[in-house]
């Protein structure tokens, strides 16, 4: 499966001048919703996505998301897997399990999102479902920014992973794109406005 080409003809890999949430710019940036309005596509990838995990023979009884962004991949991911689907969602900040969601203590939860880049939104919610008795079992996201180690890839992690090295990550496709501080930025040289095309403080 062609994960990239599938995101270029959703018009999910988008090019221009980006300000990520880390506050770096990049010339290039991934928008899974465009991928994911789609429901079929969901479902492929969440499938491909499913194999993968099986093959390692991860035993999952849950699948939690970081919300907004995990939402509907870790949902697709959970239906793919047989297993049940909850999410954390930030209230005043901070990541917290809503919604009258439970886990029992030794639970095995999957944490997936759409995209993960250094990992630290996955990594609060993994810090949460510990914190309440479950045993996080793995991570998985349909794409990998390439700053964190995924399952089957011989690429170390990049200092700016917040994923334990001890924990599996899977994903479909690595997108490594050149990322710039603010200071040393070749599109702002150029003069070109940087657009923030994310979930978390956008209109």
């Amino acid at each position: 499966m062609d994960i990239r080409k599938i995101y270029e003809d959703a018009g999910a890999l988008l090019s221009g001048h980006f300000l990520l949430s880390s506050g770096n710019h990049s010339p290039n940036y991934l928008q899974s919703a465009k991928v994911l309005e789609d429901p079929k596509k969901g479902e492929l990838l969440a499938k491909e996505l499913a194999k993968l995990i099986q093959s390692a023979n991860i035993k999952v009884d849950t699948v939690c998301a970081p919300a907004l962004g995990g939402v509907i991949a870790g949902y697709e991911l959970a239906r793919a897997l047989g297993v049940r689907s909850i999410f954390v969602e930030r209230k005043e900040g901070v990541m917290q399990l809503r919604r009258g969601f439970e886990v029992k203590k030794g639970e095995k939860v999957l944490i997936c999102e759409d995209i993960i880049t250094t990992g630290g939104s996955a990594l609060e919610a993994a810090k949460i479902m510990q914190k309440m008795g479950a045993e996080v079992v793995a991570f998985a996201a349909l794409a990998n920014r390439g700053f964190c180690k995924r399952f089957g890839n011989n690429k170390e992690p990049k200092k700016e992973c917040k994923l334990p090295a001890d924990i599996p990550f899977f994903a479909l496709a690595d997108f490594e794109f050149d990322i710039y501080p603010p200071s040393n930025c070749p599109l702002c040289k150029e003069g070109i406005p940087a657009i923030k095309p994310g979930s978390r403080g956008n209109n």
